[in-house]
């Protein structure tokens, strides 16, 4: 197999120690993608991408570098609906690993709950990340470079 790139759509990702140190151990490179408006200085041996502050520059580019067999760190689950039709292992930060059997149904929710913002009803959010949820991604992201 070619060696798997990680892309992080890193705005918001919560994981990137993490996700760092287990790369490191498996030898696959990580690029972060971030927009201008999260920039900041960062060691010389962390590869980082800003794109424009438009609301889906990070997406499209993610969109556009990957390769078959890479692995996408995200949690947009537009974003992961479209990179598993190109054959590549998407994880949200919280460990859940994107199934294309599963996007029908979480897309209709996205769009069920953007509905129900727009008429004024809003509901309690995201659950707060939890160190349950560190402990799943570090478990889901060693069992996906594991598996090369």
């Amino acid at each position: 197999m070619n060696k798997r790139t990680i892309f992080v759509d890193a705005d918001s990702c919560p994981v990137k120690q993490e996700l760092l140190y287990i790369a490191n151990q498996f030898e696959i490179p990580v690029v972060f993608v971030a927009s201008y408006a999260h920039m900041s200085i960062h060691p010389p041996e962390e590869r980082w991408i800003y794109v424009d502050n438009e609301k889906e520059a990070a997406d499209l580019y993610i969109q556009n570098h990957i390769s078959k067999w890479d692995i996408v760190v995200t949690q947009d689950i537009g974003l992961a609906s479209t990179l598993l039709l190109k054959e590549v292992s998407v994880l949200s930060p919280k460990g859940m690993v994107y199934k294309e059997e599963d996007m029908e149904t979480a897309l209709q929710m996205r769009f069920l709950s953007a509905k129900a913002r727009r008429r004024g009803q809003y509901g309690k959010g995201p659950k707060p990340f939890s160190k349950d949820d560190r402990q799943r991604f570090i478990h889901q992201l060693t069992e996906l470079l594991s598996d090369e």
